[in-house]
C-alpha cells in the first residue's frame, strides 16, 4: 500500500507546496463545518480531525500498515462542569507510530 494522500486526509480540495498546506473549507462541510468567512479556529480545528478521521483510523490501517496515524473516538462522551455550566467532553485519541529511533516527535517520520 502507499501513505494515504493529501486528498483522503485533507479532502479532495487540499494542495500544498513548499510554503502553504490549503484546505478548502467546503471539504470540511462534509463532517459538518458550515464555510464562513470567520470560522473559529477551533471550529476549523475540529474540522481538520475529523475529516482526518475518515481515513487515518484502526480500521484502514489493518489493511494499509503505511498508515502511521490513528485517530480515535472515545466510547462514551461524558459530562463536565465548568464555570458553573455543563459541558459534553468527547474524547479523541490520537497514536503517532513510527520505528523506535529516536525519543521525540519530528512530523517528518510521519
Amino acid at each position: 500500500m502507499a501513505e494515504p494522500t493529501l486528498a483522503q486526509v485533507f479532502g479532495a480540495n487540499a494542495t500544498q507546496d513548499a510554503s502553504f498546506l490549503t484546505i478548502s473549507k467546503s471539504d470540511l462541510a462534509l463532517v459538518g463545518l458550515t464555510p464562513l468567512a470567520d470560522n473559529t479556529a477551533e471550529s476549523l480545528k475540529v474540522a481538520i480531525l475529523l475529516l482526518a478521521a475518515i481515513e487515518l483510523n484502526e480500521t484502514k490501517q489493518e489493511t494499509n500498515p503505511d498508515i502511521q496515524v490513528v485517530i480515535s473516538a472515545g466510547t462514551t462522551p461524558s459530562i463536565i462542569s465548568r464555570n458553573d455550566a455543563n459541558y459534553r467532553q468527547v474524547t479523541y485519541t490520537v497514536e503517532l507510530q513510527t520505528l523506535d529511533t529516536a525519543t521525540t516527535i519530528d512530523p517528518d517520520n510521519y
